[in-house]
């Protein structure tokens, strides 16, 4: 969440907090207004699926941010809600499917009875229960299962809101109380019809409705529930007393933990006895266990295969990759989306416009001259249908399911904008090294000048570029230690961004980089031109070596590598453009070699799916340019790539979707984290975006679809209260199922 900048001498401080008792979308809004009015609030986010509020605040230096909390615990209180912590532990548990059920089942087994007759009027039977039995039967659910609405559309009254609550209250209310007079008043010996059961049944129908809606809300907050499951309770810490087993909670960085077949790992760590395979699926997706070795990376929550093994701690709590994870999720999950903003807009003025059309279709009825009974009986079945609820629901619900299918499968989305503007991607870009290709270059050619030795000619360049995490880098001190030459220290080493490295060497200084960046230095390549040329067609990155000498910089060596594709890529970028979608390769290699590449992935470079000699920095623009688009049409764009040095092009893109390895999952430019390397991920993500939009747009269109239809029906008197109820009911848990179909995705 974006918040404004601030002065100095304020700090900002984010809380989350669980509410209780909302029940249409009019709630959020009212929750959110009474929040923003606490001093200090800069920003107030409201979810109906999740029930909960993410909230921004600032206090001055050295003021009490506890102070603050307070007040908005009581902000949400004095609305007519409840608060409660909410945190990344405070995970509902998965409780049974009749949870919560028992108030539906009075009310169902207390109205039963009082539908009876209606059922007998198919039949051609009179089974009209006598007035006094009706009373006793109706006035329990009214008051006491229903005492909920009566609260809760008190508060919204008071608030000078309205709400579904208020709306349930008062019809049902109405269609007590006009049952009661009609009662009180009949002349004796005529049995007058009444409407006790329409009241009844609607509370009843409600409640069902809450409990559905309540199961259904549970399920989409399955992947959440099942990363939170996949932390140990206990841990098996190797002391000198020999294995304790301790709480889960007391494991320090530095630990070793004895891991046995089977059992999950705890925390991040790395193997520091014995080696295995480890199951990581729940993590990225990928079913295949990985072989995990001494020094290998482990992440909590994997299951170690059939090797018990002693690791070594590196992250605990909130800093391991499992509890990045489920950080991710629950910040998308409870993020609001740009398209909720304008459905909380027009929720705002809803349940009072409802209001307005109620008491004009008792007034209308009454013109006509119906009587009382059945105008009110009318404005009643108005009240009841109009429940705002599905509306609250239709996008926080498909939201919740769609991240949680996406996690489960290895697509990390971090907020709800990127999954709503992913759906409209038209150019996906895509870094090279590391993305496209395996990431792993091996040096192909080492070609020095004549009459150099090109033993000590590595060793220098092994030296300066030992201490680089560049794949290049790592290629050649790789080389250097497959041909065992000795390597020394390099010393004064600094690193050029996006040309290459320089550092001394047994008092040599030297500098090992681009072809571009020697041009730029003046560096000829004399002798070793035409080679460096022949290794470029044939698809090599060309770097060079070269020396500081009393007369400037003389060439020393010219070095050739090659990578290779990922397996699927080619496939990945082919499914991509079996959808419309245009894809394009940015690289910082040299145009022989990126368009090399481009063409073993299926790219056409003469199609301009291919940017060559792009620096690192200069990644963003040519993002900038995509979407400006050559054809004068604005482009959605996606940027794909490791999340380090492509940061600022991930960030200026449309959708950011940052490719990790299963470890690195916190990638703050993207929107989107990928678990694994495998680009048929980005396909994947598109496509989950895609079925998202469309569950939010069906929830959204039947969700309106009841109100628009259901009202006018209501006051022009073809639908009964009881019928209003059901079908107000029957939306809340369409939406619910609706987008819980989400769940049947794959990949």
């Amino acid at each position: 969440m974006n918040t404004p900048t601030l002065d100095s001498s304020e700090a900002v401080h984010s809380l989350d907090l669980g509410i209780s008792g909302m029940t249409c979308a009019s709630c959020v809004g009212r929750v959110e207004r009474a929040l923003r009015k606490v001093p200090g609030v800069q920003e107030a986010s409201v979810n109906l699926a999740t029930e909960s509020a993410r909230i921004a605040f600032a206090t001055s230096v050295g003021a009490d941010a506890a102070a603050v909390e307070a007040l908005l615990r009581r902000a949400v209180r004095n609305a007519g809600y409840e608060p409660r912590a909410a945190g990344q532990d405070d995970v509902p548990e998965d409780l049974s499917p009749w949870a919560g059920f028992m108030p539906v089942g009075i009310g169902l087994l207390l109205s039963a009875p009082l539908v009876l007759p209606m059922v007998g009027d198919l039949f051609g039977q009179h089974w009209m229960l006598p007035a006094w039995v009706q009373f006793v039967l109706a006035t329990p659910v009214q008051f006491i299962l229903g005492a909920r609405f009566y609260k809760a559309g008190w508060h919204a009254a008071k608030a000078l809101s309205g709400n579904m609550d208020l709306l349930v209250a008062l019809g049902t209310s109405a269609g007590w109380g006009l049952s009661m007079w009609l009662w009180l008043t009949a002349h004796e010996g005529h049995a007058p019809h009444l409407y006790f059961e329409a009241s009844a049944v609607v509370v009843t129908l409600v409640l069902l409705g809450k409990w559905l809606e309540a199961r259904a809300k549970r399920q989409t907050t399955a992947a959440i529930r099942a990363l939170h499951a996949l932390r140990p309770d206990v841990v098996h810490l190797l002391s000198k007393q020999g294995e304790v087993d301790v709480p889960v909670a007391e494991v320090l960085v530095g630990d070793r933990l004895v891991v046995r077949p089977g059992e999950r790992f705890p925390v991040d760590g790395t193997v520091h006895e014995g080696h295995t395979q480890v199951d990581e699926s729940m993590l990225t997706g990928e079913p295949l266990p990985v072989a995990r070795d001494v020094g290998a990376a482990l992440t909590g929550g994997s299951i170690n295969g059939d090797g018990r093994i002693v690791m070594a701690v590196t992250a605990v709590g909130a800093e391991t990759v499992l509890a990045q994870i489920i950080r991710l999720v629950e910040d998308a999950q409870a993020a609001k989306a740009p398209i909720q903003r304008l459905v909380d807009q027009v929720s705002a003025v809803f349940v009072p416009v409802v209001l307005v059309v109620a008491l004009a279709t008792l007034l209308g009825w009454l013109w006509m001259g119906v009587g009382v009974e059945a105008a009110l009986i009318h404005a009643v079945a108005v009240m009841v249908i109009a429940c705002p609820c599905a509306l609250g629901l239709a996008t926080p619900a498909a939201i919740m399911a769609g991240t949680g299918v996406a996690a489960k499968n290895g697509i990390l989305i971090k907020d709800a904008q990127a999954l709503e503007l992913a759906h409209k991607v038209d150019v996906v870009a895509f870094d090279k090294t590391g993305t496209l290709t395996v990431g792993q270059p091996r040096l192909t050619a080492f070609e020095v000048v004549p009459g150099l030795d090109e033993a000590a000619v590595m060793a220098a360049v092994a030296a300066v570029q030992s201490g680089s995490e560049h794949p290049l880098a790592r290629a050649v001190v790789a080389a250097s230690g497959e041909r065992q030459i000795r390597v020394a220290t390099a010393q004064d080493v600094r690193a050029v961004p996006g040309r290459g490295t320089e550092g001394e060497v047994d008092g040599q200084s030297y500098l090992v980089g681009s072809l571009r960046w020697m041009q730029e230095l003046g560096v000829a390549l004399g002798p070793l031109s035409d080679r460096a040329d022949a290794l470029q067609r044939g698809g090599a990155t060309v770097s060079a070596v070269a020396q500081r000498v009393t007369e400037g910089l003389a060439l020393r060596a010219v070095m050739a590598f090659g990578d290779e594709p990922k397996p699927g890529a080619r496939e990945a970028l082919a499914a991509l453009k079996a959808r419309g979608i245009r894809t394009v390769m940015i690289s910082g290699d040299n145009r022989g070699a990126a368009e090399a590449m481009a063409r073993r992935l299926g790219l056409d470079p003469g199609a301009g799916e291919v940017m060559a000699e792009v620096l690192p920095g200069d990644k963003a623009a040519k993002v900038v340019a995509l979407q400006q688009g050559s054809d004068g049409r604005h482009h959605h764009v996606a940027m794909v790539g490791d999340g380090v040095n492509d940061a600022p092009a991930l960030a200026a893109a449309d959708v950011g979707m940052a490719m990790g390895n299963g470890t690195d999952v916190a990638m703050h430019a993207a929107g989107i984290a990928l678990m694994r390397g495998d680009p048929m991920l980005v396909a994947a993500a598109l496509d989950i975006s895609h079925r998202t939009v469309m569950k939010i747009r069906q929830n959204l269109f039947w969700a309106f679809a009841y109100n628009v239809a259901g009202i006018p029906l209501a006051a022009l008197g073809y639908l009964s209260p009881v019928v209003a109820g059901a079908a107000m009911a029957l939306s809340s848990v369409s939406v619910m199922a609706n987008a819980l179909l989400l769940k049947r995705w794959r990949m």
